[in-house]
């Protein structure tokens, strides 16, 4: 008999691809009205499973009770009209179009034949206030911050008439004061009735907010446990079968070497303003330098005038003892600028290509993914293997294609085709964001041995316990401007979150 206190049971689910059993007699059971997080390693079968509960695939075997009632949902549409919304760890909306625009497309409020905006914008007015998410449903989705996006987002599921939310790496890209305020949401919402399920690789951060964990490990549910009764240590244990890896590097390894040498470099928007401010600082072989700061500060504006992407408007970049600040993208890559972008799927990977060709990324006009002017495709296939197996990418092969893994294992894909290039500096954007705890570990290691090599790494993080951890100096950016330069031996989280908000900066002032 169904038990109809529980929002959502999944019974014996299972889901297999060819050479892969994604999910393997898959329990899970979720109470109405709480907060129910999922974790595991990536390729664990999270999000799979995920998909299944929203109606983009459909399982081998195993039912799905929605509310006692089963279900069997062939598209996204069934799961929306049974009340399951999903956010997704990448955001699916149009920067081009207004926030009110991005929440009611698919599903517009009418008045006779009219599109009736005034509904929909008081609709969004009312859950806004209702659950303590104001937004602004005039502004332009490209102006907003990351945690904005976020709340956008999920403001479309709730216009939906969602009651069930599956939130996929929600606090992924987000800073600890934006943390804070989802989480006050979310309970918000569970306060009023909805159930949310929340995939997550921040430990801590699930202990904080769960009701209830369930821990996945190769496709199957290993546990599901109460967080009050179990600690971080413990949950990674179940997780991976290992202890939660820490970032703390304690040998220094820098030297005089300078290998990188930004110097009062000034940039500007497309529309005049300005977006990079008197930026100064140098980068030594073997030395990691951590940039912190609230996504939107000018971090992907500095990571752009770096690569050669953005012009300067002023001010010099200096590579060994070249100033190349005219030089392409291209002469930068070959020179031995290595980059780990911040967003894998946009900047990234090549979805729907083969491995062996992402792999060939901003390495395409070298040895040995290049033989003269023609792609030698033997010399990029091995190439490919061997940051397979060096980086324990799991997938049967350099011919699979990238959406066919998961978003862990496309991650150490993208840092080991880097890493494997050796260069002699290295831009690392949020290097760890949405993976798990063990390919986490494995990326850390890589970047401290890089760095006892003599690597040059500019590491650009939401993770404060990233920075903290591996850098040997820490620079925070606010509006566009270097406004700290701490040590991180010294500074506290809270400390760094002050700078970041601007406060620290102030009273420094």
């Amino acid at each position: 008999m169904a038990d109809e206190s529980l929002a959502v049971e999944l019974t014996g689910i299972t889901k297999t691809f060819p050479g892969v059993i994604a999910n393997e007699d898959v329990e899970l059971r979720v109470g109405t009205g709480t907060i129910h997080a999922i974790v595991g390693e990536n390729g664990a079968g999270k999000s799979t499973l995920m998909k299944i509960l929203y109606g983009m695939q459909s399982p081998d075997s195993g039912s799905i009770r929605v509310r006692g009632k089963e279900v069997d949902f062939k598209t996204p549409k069934d799961a929306i009209d049974e009340g399951i919304g999903m956010v997704h760890q990448h955001f699916m909306l149009a920067d081009n179009l207004t926030v009110l625009e991005n929440i009611v497309l698919g599903s517009e409020p009418t008045k006779g034949v009219q599109l009736d905006f005034a509904a929909g914008r008081q609709k969004i007015e009312e859950i806004g206030a209702a659950y303590g998410m104001e937004l602004d449903p005039d502004a332009l989705v490209e102006s907003l911050t990351v945690g904005a996006r976020q709340r956008t987002e999920i403001m479309k599921v709730l216009f939906r008439g969602a009651s069930i939310l599956i939130l996929d790496e929600p606090t992924a890209v987000l800073v600890p004061q934006e943390v804070d305020e989802l989480f006050a949401n979310l309970k918000g919402m569970v306060d009023e009735g909805h159930t949310i399920i929340f995939i997550s690789h921040h430990l801590d951060e699930v202990l904080a907010i769960a009701d209830s964990i369930t821990v996945m490990r190769g496709g199957r549910t290993v546990a599901t446990v109460d967080p009050e009764g179990i600690d971080a240590k413990q949950l990674a244990e179940l997780m991976v079968g290992s202890e939660l890896p820490t970032p703390e590097t304690t040998e220094s390894t820098v030297t005089d070497v300078v290998e990188l040498s930004v110097r009062g470099v000034e940039a500007l928007s497309p529309d005049g303003r300005t977006v990079l401010d008197d930026v100064t600082f140098d980068i030594r072989q073997g030395e990691i330098v951590g940039i912190a700061g609230v996504e939107g500060n000018g971090q992907a504006e500095l990571i752009d005038a770096l690569m050669g992407i953005r012009d300067v408007s002023s001010g010099s970049i200096r590579f060994k003892d070249d100033d190349i600040a005219d030089w392409s993208t291209k002469d930068r890559r070959e020179a031995g600028i290595g980059i780990i972008p911040a967003d894998r799927h946009r900047e990234g990977l090549l979805l729907q290509s083969p491995l062996w060709e992402n792999a060939m990324l901003g390495h395409q006009t070298v040895k040995p993914f290049a033989n003269g002017p023609w792609v030698n495709r033997k010399g990029a296939r091995d190439r490919t293997s061997t940051v397979i197996e060096r980086f324990d990418v799991k997938t049967p092969g350099p011919d699979v294609n990238a959406i066919a893994l998961s978003g862990g294992n496309q991650q150490k894909l993208i840092v080991g085709k880097e890493m494997i290039a050796e260069p002699h500096v290295l831009i690392a954007a949020h290097p760890t964001r949405g993976i798990d705890v063990g390919a986490q570990a494995a990326i850390w290691d890589e970047l401290r041995a890089a760095r006892k090599e003599g690597l040059a790494v500019l590491l650009i993080s939401a993770d404060l316990e990233e920075l903290i951890g591996l850098s040997d100096r820490l620079l925070v950016i606010y509006s566009g401007r270097i406004v700290a330069d701490l040590d991180p031996k010294t500074v506290t989280p809270e400390e760094l979150g002050s700078y970041m908000t601007g406060v620290g900066a102030e009273a420094s002032a």
